[in-house]
């Protein structure tokens, strides 16, 4: 009984590690996902201003739609 205890503690372990490794890892990719949508939002809002299109949204702090 005791061994069966151990193995599953040891499998417990392992699997829970696993998760915090992976954890890890998609919040280093959210953190890179959030930092290229804040430079693409950057540059819209540039290419606006300089179409012209985007002197009212300069002024006001809107954000593009990302829903399109």
């Amino acid at each position: 009984m005791k061994d069966q205890i151990d193995d599953r503690l040891k499998a417990l372990n392992a699997e829970y590690e696993a998760g915090q490794r992976m954890l890890a890892e998609l919040d280093q990719k959210r953190a890179a996902i959030t930092s290229t949508l804040l430079r693409i939002e950057g540059a819209i809002q540039v290419l606006k201003e300089l179409q012209g299109d985007g002197d009212g949204d300069a002024a006001n702090g809107s954000q593009p739609d990302a829903r399109k």
